[in-house]
């Protein structure tokens, strides 16, 4: 009888072995090359942390012996990306039939690992700039600590490097994973320079083809967005054009200010709450506001 109850289900089983073999979406097996979320996540976790010593509470550090204790860990590290990245290479080949180098793998590792250095460098620019920016904050300790913008921050500069380098899927599971545990997303394509802060931080949206200059800050709500999505003769979206927002050295974009398309902001310009700009700033000190005409403020009288 049991049987019986749940006949339905090897019918449904059925079903979706059929839609499997469609081709038209994903189902991991093993005879696939494809990189596994979770194993990318705690790599990119154990890369933060070699940043950063210290700062997840999962390992101990003392100061002595700290050099050492983070050479131990990079071999590791390094064996693992290699091998997420080897997996995603080979799917890239498989999809488009093109075989890649042989060795590829280790050297996109290779070229990350040794980018640290400087990732960190930049990360701590990136923390002085909240600092200086963040009057609610008491320590460049708290910002790394506390801050789901520096998180944010910290992982597109690492998922950067490897989408530029031509890693697929790789960045954008790294990118999305700080997407979701900070409400911020950026896309690994993005181009951000030196003394990056958000503030706040929900909701901010940076487009892959956004190229941010030095000390750029941003509220929440900010999007940096695409104003259209050109397509072909067949109706569908070309890839790979410059579709969002360039904004020059040292731009304030406040809170819920939307700026879409190829557009250009001048350095040193304000861009106001709640803007919604799809023209060219071109004039360097510009500023930018938003002053609906029909906004009154009344007074209610108390009841009797």
């Amino acid at each position: 009888m049991a049987n019986d109850r749940f006949q339905f289900l090897n019918e449904v089983a059925a079903d979706l072995d059929a839609s499997y073999q469609d081709g038209l979406a994903v189902a991991f097996s093993d005879d696939q090359d494809l990189p596994r979320r979770e194993r990318v996540i705690q790599i990119l976790n154990d890369l933060l942390e070699v940043l950063f010593p210290g700062y997840s509470g999962r390992f101990g550090y003392f100061h002595a012996s700290l050099a050492g204790a983070v050479a131990g860990q990079l071999p590791y590290i390094f064996q693992r990306l290699s091998s997420e990245l080897n997996l995603a290479l080979a799917y890239l080949a498989r999809v488009t039939d093109k075989p890649c180098a042989p060795g590829a793998a280790d050297k996109a590792a290779h070229a990350l690992m040794s980018k640290l250095p400087g990732i960190r460098e930049m990360l701590k620019m990136d923390c002085q700039a909240a600092l200086d920016g963040d009057p609610a904050t008491r320590s460049m300790d708290e910002i790394v600590l506390a801050y789901p913008g520096f998180k944010a921050i910290a992982i597109h500069r690492l998922a950067h490097e490897l989408y530029v380098a031509g890693i697929p899927l790789i960045p954008r599971i790294m990118s999305e994973y700080a997407h979701s545990i900070t409400g911020i997303d950026i896309n690994p394509g993005a181009t951000i320079g030196k003394s990056f802060f958000i503030d706040h931080g929900t909701g901010v949206v940076i487009g892959e083809t956004c190229i941010l200059g030095d000390n750029v800050k941003l509220y929440q709500g900010v999007t940096l967005g695409a104003l259209s999505f050109p397509k072909d003769g067949c109706g569908r979206l070309i890839k790979g054009s410059k579709r969002h927002p360039n904004l020059e050295d040292n731009v304030t974009v406040y809170a819920g200010a939307t700026i879409l398309g190829d557009v250009t902001i001048a350095h040193d310009s304000v861009i106001g709450g709640n803007v919604w700009l799809t023209d060219d700033v071109p004039e360097p000190y510009s500023r930018v506001i938003f002053s609906p005409s029909d906004i009154s403020i009344q007074v209610r009288q108390g009841k009797k």
